[in-house]
């Protein structure tokens, strides 16, 4: 679906994205993961058709989108960080309108309205003025504005920034729903999310591709690292004990919570929290709580890019 060769883009004497190369299979859904000013909006923006490459070929769907007539745009669907919405417009007017724009008939968008609806968890508010709508709503118009014309691929770039829990939670719902008909793009710096939502990750630093593949492929394979934080009843010497002696930890560190209880920091070289907890439990310690400190993806992201962020 989408090639892309040794792509550069320059903005005056800064280049923003460096020799890039990668490809994505239809009906993938793809996200994008680097730190601010990595490069993730502009590849974007470039496979969009919205901005031209300094260098280096982008094949979407079989076109060179430099290259490309204006109407090969219809096959893109695009939603920038903040969603181009004429607010005074009701959710239909504007949905109609947007399909008007994009050469739709009014036939046409009659029959896919029903289904962009339902796809956006927008049902209830399409006869709501944008305005009137929450944060998470809008965006939901957004992506709607984004596949109203049935488009081959679908670019959101931060689709859940500034939503709560659990607005996050319905758009990874939305998002998801989107493979069926489209192949997407997803650019996010919440990296929970990105894995939970995404087939396969792309993480940028300082404008080049420095790894790509499914989360388990980019830690290495199985058994991956863990750390974790438990909050405990008991004696601290006890506590220590049962810890220390578990397979497979790398570090650990036992402070005091008050109110007789303690925290402990541990670091597994695999995630083996269950014959921690049985080991802590079999030997009479009371566990309050277990959660974990930092994701999996957290690390692998952070190590990535540490040095294209130095």
């Amino acid at each position: 679906m989408i090639e892309v060769q040794s792509l550069s883009r320059f903005y005056g004497s800064h280049q923003a994205v460096k020799d890039v190369t990668f490809s994505i299979a239809a009906n993938e859904v793809v996200g994008f993961l680097g730190l601010n000013g990595a490069g993730k909006s502009t590849t974007l923006k470039v496979i969009a058709g919205l901005l031209p490459p300094s260098s280096g070929t982008v094949i979407v769907d079989g076109v060179d989108v430099s290259t490309a007539p204006t109407s090969f745009r219809a096959r893109i669907g695009y939603l920038p960080e903040e969603p181009p919405l004429y607010k005074e417009m009701t959710v239909t007017e504007y949905l109609r309108f947007l399909g008007g724009l994009r050469g739709m008939s009014s036939s046409a968008i009659k029959a896919r309205l029903p289904g962009v609806i339902t796809l956006c968890q927008l049902s209830g508010q399409e006869h709501r003025v944008i305005n009137e709508l929450s944060h998470g709503y809008r965006k939901r118009v957004g992506i709607a504005q984004a596949i109203i014309h049935s488009p081959r691929l679908v670019i959101l770039d931060e689709p859940i920034s500034g939503l709560d829990p659990y607005q996050i939670v319905e758009m990874r719902e939305v998002i998801k729903g989107l493979s069926a008909e489209a192949t997407v793009l997803v650019s996010s710096h919440i990296l929970s999310e990105i894995s939970q939502t995404c087939d396969r990750l792309l993480v940028l630093g300082a404008g080049r591709l420095v790894a790509q593949g499914t989360e388990e492929q980019l830690s290495g394979g199985g058994g991956t690292s863990v750390e974790l934080d438990l909050t405990l009843r008991g004696d601290p010497q006890e506590i220590h004990g049962a810890i220390s002696g578990l397979p497979g930890l790398e570090t650990f560190e036992l402070v005091s919570d008050g109110d007789d209880l303690m925290i402990a920091h541990v670091r597994l070289l695999r995630d083996e929290r269950e014959a921690l907890i049985a080991k802590l439990v079999g030997a009479g310690i009371g566990v309050r709580l277990v959660s974990e400190t930092r994701s999996e993806l957290e690390r692998i992201f952070l190590n990535l890019t540490k040095e294209t962020a130095a």
